[in-house]
Parts: C-alpha cells; sequence; structure tokens
C-alpha cells in the first residue's frame, strides 16, 4: 500500500496510518459496539406516534453509497462515517416481488408495507383481484392503508414527500387504483370514469381526513389550462383536470372553521404556525420537486424542513400520529442514471431522519426507515480508502480505460462507440453513470431490502420478512386496525383463519405426496 499513498487525501493517510496496524483501536471499537448491544432492552410500549421514513429506491447499494459520500462532503473518508440510519437497533430484510413479477414497482410495494396484502404491478390500495388499468376489476377490491387505520383511531395523519402528492407511495397510504398513472381524470381513459372509477388527485379530498400533504403536484388539482403560480407562462406546469374542479379551493371549502393553510413556497410556508394550524397542505411544484442537489433553499424548503412542519402540526394530538415521509426522488435520479442525484437524495433523506428523531420522544416513537425496492447500481472495482465515491477505479478495464466505481446494470447510460467505451479520464463523473444494457430509463431491481426500526416493539423487524409484513408489524406496535391485542395486554396467539386451514391443509397434503413420490422413485432407482 505505500506506494499508493500519495494518491490519498491528506485525512485518509492519517486515519490509515493511525488505523489500519492499531489492533487496539479495532478490538476497542468492537467491545464498545458489543457492550451497547448487550445493554440493549426491549420497548415493549405501545407507540403513541408512528414515523415512516420510506427511501424510494434506496437499496443496499445506495445506502452504502450515500454513507460513504455523507462522509466525503463532510471532509472525511466516508467509509467509517455513521448516518442516523445506521444508529438504527434493528435491522431485517425484506422481500420485495409482487404477485405477478418477480421485480416490482413502487405501486405494489407501498400497497404491501402501508396496507398489509401483496399485488399486482402498477396497482395502489387494491388486492391482487384487480387488474392494471381494468377499472371494473377495483370495484370491492379496496384495500385500506395503515394512514387510514390511525386516523380511525383518532390520530392525526400526514404525507410528506418529495414527488408529487399523487405519486405512489404517498397514493397508496390514501386512494384505491387500478392503475398509479391515473393522477387527474384527465389521465384516465374514457371507459374507467364510465365504470365510475375516480382520480388519484380527487381521492386525497374524499377518502381519508388528511392533516398534513406536503410535496408537488399542483397541476393534478386545477382545471385545464389553469396558470401555475411559480410558472404562469409554463404550459406543461398549467393544470390538468377535465371535469373543471379546483380540488385546491375544494380543500380549502371542507375546512371550514378549521386553521387550514395552502401554501405553494417558501415565504407562506415559513409563515405557518404550526402551533395554532390544523391542517396543511402545501404543494410547491406543478410535478415532482426539484431535486437536492438543484434546490434553491431561498424558494424550495428542504425535506428537513417539510418533516419538522408535520411533526410540529401533529404531535398537538394527545392520541398520537402517523406520518409517511418519502425520498421519493431517489428512485427518479435511479432511473435517469444519475447516481450522484441519488445520493445526494438520500443524505437529505438521513438529516430528514435525524430531524424527526430529534423531535420526538423513543419511548412513544415507533421510526422506521425502510426502501420500497431497490435498483441496478453496482459499487465496484478496488477504489483506495477515501477515494471518492462518485470517481473512478483506480484500476482500469482490459481495454484500457478507466471505469466509474458506480455504474448501472442498465439504463440510459450505456455508451459505445465502434464498440468501444468512452475515454472518461477527463470527464467529471458527477454525470449519468454507465450501463451495461441500454434502456430509456434503468428499470428496478429485485434483491430485498432493508427494514430499520427503533421505538416501541422495533424487535419486531428482525429477520428476512415478507414486505406485506411491515404494515401488520406497525400496526400491532400502535394498536391500530384490526389486531389491538398489544394494548390490551394478551399476548401474540396466532390464530388461523378458515381459509388459512384450507391453504395449510392443501401444502401438508402437497408436502407428504411429494414424499411419496421421492420415496417411490427412490426405491425405483435402487431396485
Amino acid at each position: 500500500m505505500p506506494q499508493y499513498t500519495a494518491v490519498l487525501t491528506t485525512t485518509t493517510a492519517i486515519f490509515l496510518d493511525q488505523h489500519r496496524s492499531d489492533l487496539r483501536f479495532w478490538r476497542s471499537q468492537a467491545r464498545r459496539t458489543l457492550q451497547s448491544t448487550l445493554d440493549r432492552k426491549l420497548n415493549t410500549n405501545v407507540a403513541k406516534n408512528i414515523l415512516f421514513f420510506l427511501g424510494d429506491g434506496m437499496g443496499i447499494t445506495t445506502f452504502t453509497a450515500a454513507r460513504i459520500l455523507k462522509g466525503q462532503l463532510q471532509n472525511q473518508t466516508g467509509e467509517e462515517t455513521v448516518m442516523t440510519m445506521d444508529t438504527f437497533p434493528n435491522v431485517g430484510l425484506v422481500k420485495t416481488y409482487s404477485v405477478d413479477f418477480q421485480i416490482p414497482d413502487s405501486a405494489a410495494t407501498a400497497t404491501a408495507y402501508l396496507c398489509g396484502v401483496k399485488t399486482n404491478l402498477n396497482t395502489i390500495g387494491v388486492n391482487a383481484a384487480a387488474r392494471n388499468g381494468v377499472c371494473k376489476t377495483q370495484k370491492g377490491n379496496e384495500v385500506t392503508s395503515i394512514l387510514k387505520w390511525a386516523k380511525d383511531a383518532g390520530k392525526s395523519v400526514g404525507i410528506v414527500t418529495t414527488t408529487r402528492v399523487q405519486h405512489a407511495t404517498p397514493a397508496t397510504s390514501y386512494a384505491h387504483s387500478a392503475s398509479r398513472k391515473w393522477y387527474s381524470d384527465a389521465d384516465m381513459p374514457d371507459g374507467a370514469k364510465k365504470d365510475g372509477c375516480t382520480d388519484i388527485a380527487s381521492q386525497l379530498l374524499k377518502n381519508t381526513d388528511i392533516d398534513v400533504i406536503i410535496g408537488g403536484g399542483r397541476k393534478y388539482m386545477t382545471p385545464r389550462g389553469t396558470k401555475d403560480p411559480e410558472y404562469p407562462r409554463d404550459y406543461s406546469s398549467r393544470g390538468k383536470r377535465k371535469d373543471g374542479r379546483n380540488l385546491i379551493n375544494e380543500w380549502q371549502m371542507l375546512k371550514t372553521g378549521k386553521v387550514a393553510h395552502y401554501v405553494w413556497n417558501k415565504t407562506d410556508f415559513d409563515a405557518v404556525d404550526p402551533e395554532t394550524t390544523d391542517y396543511l397542505m402545501a404543494l410547491f411544484e406543478p410535478g415532482d420537486l426539484r431535486f437536492e442537489a438543484e434546490r434553491d433553499p431561498s424558494t424550495d424548503p428542504s425535506l428537513v424542513e417539510t418533516t419538522e412542519k408535520a411533526i410540529r402540526i401533529l404531535q398537538k394530538n394527545p392520541k398520537g400520529f402517523f406520518l409517511l415521509v418519502e425520498g421519493g426522488r431517489i428512485d427518479q435520479a435511479h432511473h435517469a442514471g444519475r447516481g450522484y442525484m441519488a445520493l445526494h437524495e438520500t443524505v437529505a433523506l438521513d438529516y430528514a431522519v435525524a430531524k424527526g428523531l430529534e423531535l420526538t420522544r423513543e419511548e412513544e416513537t415507533l421510526t422506521i426507515v425502510m426502501a420500497d425496492h431497490s435498483h441496478p447500481l453496482t459499487f465496484n472495482g478496488y477504489p483506495f480508502r477515501g477515494q471518492s465515491i462518485l470517481g473512478k477505479s483506480p484500476l482500469w478495464a482490459t481495454d484500457m480505460l478507466p471505469y466509474t466505481t458506480l455504474m448501472y446494470g442498465n439504463g440510459p447510460g450505456h455508451k459505445l462507440a465502434n464498440g468501444t467505451r468512452p475515454d472518461i479520464r477527463k470527464v467529471n463523473t458527477n454525470y449519468v453513470q454507465l450501463s451495461a444494457v441500454p434502456t430509456q430509463s434503468a428499470t428496478h431491481s429485485g434483491e430485498d431490502v432493508a427494514v430499520l426500526a427503533r421505538g416501541p416493539m422495533a424487535h419486531l423487524f428482525q429477520g428476512v420478512q415478507e414486505q406485506n409484513y411491515v404494515a401488520h408489524a406497525m400496526a400491532y406496535a400502535a394498536c391500530v386496525g384490526a389486531d389491538l391485542r398489544h394494548c390490551q395486554g394478551q399476548t401474540a396467539v396466532h390464530t388461523t383463519t378458515p381459509e388459512e386451514n384450507i391453504w395449510n391443509g392443501a401444502h401438508r397434503s402437497a408436502a407428504l405426496l411429494g414424499v411419496l413420490l421421492s420415496a417411490l422413485l427412490a426405491h425405483a432407482l435402487l431396485m
């Protein structure tokens, strides 16, 4: 390693000099961690509050790379950085497949972890009997979310997102739709409207009384052609609705007699007093919010600021609250092959998690951080300790050209000229990362994702579980929904339903038949 010292940063060199051969450092560090784990006591309280952070597309590779970036932004080497998410003592893995696809989308996954049932691709708030885009199959197959369960239990509820509030993740908390793309009535086929289905934006007002709504999506709320207050000359930002409804005005009318604020800019947002506010709808963009790396702090609030405002409004309820906070543009950056943007979005989410912990008490607040699915992002090569996570591997490929530490399995970054990769020796790699396969948009990937938990009953979030388990575990911890045993002092003893008995019996019979067939085959072979 000495011959490579010159290429390392001064900070890295100092760290390595101090610790790479210091057995005492590593042993004492491990002992402190071990003792901390041994001293840990289970928190079996009933969760008054649930603070649920969702990193859309925040797979394990994204999680690790963002940790390094966060440290490097603080002039550290990065690898040893401890993110706020890293401090959560309970960690598990969840399986993300949908009912019909090996690799899911954000609609199917949100239905799993918010509503407690797995479903089909592109559908939200419905079970798997509903078919993608087929309105008639939606009726009778709607499923409610933990946000509604919490509201029915008397808690205050809210959604905060960096996407439009009609996007898959936040929409699943309040809407039921055979298509995640039915943002407004203008996005729906005439047949679906004739069959009685309604758009997602309109359901935001009628399905559940949500106390705090923060994100983007103004254009889905106003009549077609309505000029956007921020971008009046931009035709793509204008209202889309064909039915002539102004849902923002309707929302304000519904809140008559309450202290309700609608805002679309940071100045008005900052002026909202959480202590006197009952309801808040803040829509900062016609569509999705700006990427964190491109956000203007003077005009656009950060995810930390929106999370804080939401918590301060919701926590006035003595019965507690449920808040969904989504870092939704992690996913969108990955789809565009922009690792730089995705990692900065993840770091922003981590700061929001820290703010959430600061404003709540662990004794009464169950805080969850998880991803819905992953992306085909790879972390590869043999970069030196402390090397920029957005940089290039010091080892070149067999074509004698360098490559970046982060790359995609597929996506828009596939570049070949006469069978040769581009020479990126003089290229700033805060760009669209190279991909192995050309696709217009990078796909999702299907590996398990992490779920991290702290607070009341956080120990329920361990092991490898189906993704729909998460909704049931959160509900059990907070005594919302159908399972109230925790607040009734009962132990969790499973009782099977008749349907489960039939299913289990069929599986036992199939298993027994399999054993008998195997035995007969083995006997025949031995004969």
